[in-house]
């Protein structure tokens, strides 16, 4: 199976170009701030997020050079990424995030959101001098986004009459909208038209969605080691995501220990019976098909290279994810 780190590999170099430059852009004169943003991009991530900015800047650009503009872009679209689970640690209360201490347990909840508005305030800061407003439009709505899903997020805990196009919103809020307006705005730095900007956009956007319904499923799938959580932790948090949602519509009895919170004893694990004896899971694999087939053909324009190759394979790797 493909790993993001051979997928990536055409922009390894620029990968650890943005590792260093992240590292000396946060580099303000507060040792604690500090700290914590040297944990978080230390911490190991997978940086796909700036990666794909970087593989379609690059495949954009005639000589699939790199300008320092996209450069910077894909550092501000990394910056975002961690501010927001930074904030998201914070809100879920997760003592640790793939493997490594989150920030609020290493030092303390108040430096974790202080940590969280010092990088969201650098991104801003960084996304202005881009000098470019249509950039500063698009990463500016991410942000309002990614604290959207997070507030929509916490209104529906344990809300059994909410639609199935209000967790699809919620999921684009916080995991799509931040690949689909950064893939954007770097077809608006290479200067490309509106219909490729669009076709840029719906790959990642569907690409994002593709990610969160995967992630969706290996909550009722995976072990806690695979996740970097605990398993089914949407589920007992009152989050109700696809497959929930779909077991709820062949099994109202389900709605009943969810209306009650799982407060019973067993209620959660007869939750999960339901949802894992149901086609709900296979129902959720299929929707997350596709949207990876959609984010495929939302490419197939571009010239071939290698970054186009690596493009056109993450929709089929994030699938990958399942098996």
């Amino acid at each position: 199976m493909t790993t993001v780190t051979e997928l990536l590999e055409p922009v390894e170099a620029d990968l650890e170009i943005l590792l260093s430059d992240l590292r000396s852009l946060i580099g303000a004169g507060h040792p604690i701030l500090q700290a914590a943003a040297e944990h978080l991009f230390s911490a190991g991530g997978k940086r796909l997020r700036p990666g794909i900015v970087l593989l379609i800047s690059r495949a954009l650009a005639s000589d699939g050079g790199l300008t320092s503009r996209h450069r910077r872009l894909a550092e501000i679209t990394e910056m975002i990424h961690t501010a927001s689970l930074v904030h998201d640690d914070v809100v879920d209360e997760a003592a640790t995030r793939r493997g490594v201490e989150t920030v609020h347990s290493r030092f303390n909840h108040r430096v974790a959101v202080l940590a969280g508005d010092f990088l969201f305030a650098q991104a801003s800061w960084h996304l202005a001098n881009l000098d470019n407003l249509d950039v500063v439009k698009l990463l500016s709505r991410v942000i309002m986004d990614l604290a959207d899903g997070e507030v929509k997020q916490g209104l529906f805990r344990y809300d059994t009459g909410q639609t199935f196009e209000t967790y699809l919103e919620k999921s684009y809020c916080k995991t799509a909208s931040l690949v689909a307006n950064s893939a954007r705005a770097a077809g608006v730095l290479s200067g490309y038209t509106e219909p490729q900007l669009e076709s840029l956009y719906r790959y990642g956007r569907q690409l994002g969605l593709a990610f969160q319904v995967v992630d969706d499923i290996l909550d009722f799938t995976g072990s806690d080691q695979q996740l970097g959580k605990p398993a089914a932790s949407d589920l007992s948090s009152g989050y109700l995501t696809a497959p929930a949602l779909y077991a709820l519509e062949r099994n109202a009895a389900m709605g009943v220990l969810i209306e009650r919170e799982f407060s019973n004893e067993g209620d959660l694990d007869e939750a999960l019976g339901m949802v894992r004896d149901s086609d709900a899971i296979a129902r959720t694999r299929q929707l997350a098909e596709t949207f990876a087939q959609e984010s495929r053909e939302a490419l197939t324009w571009l010239p071939d290279s290698p970054y186009r190759t690596a493009l056109l394979e993450l929709p089929d790797f994030v699938l990958s994810r399942l098996y």
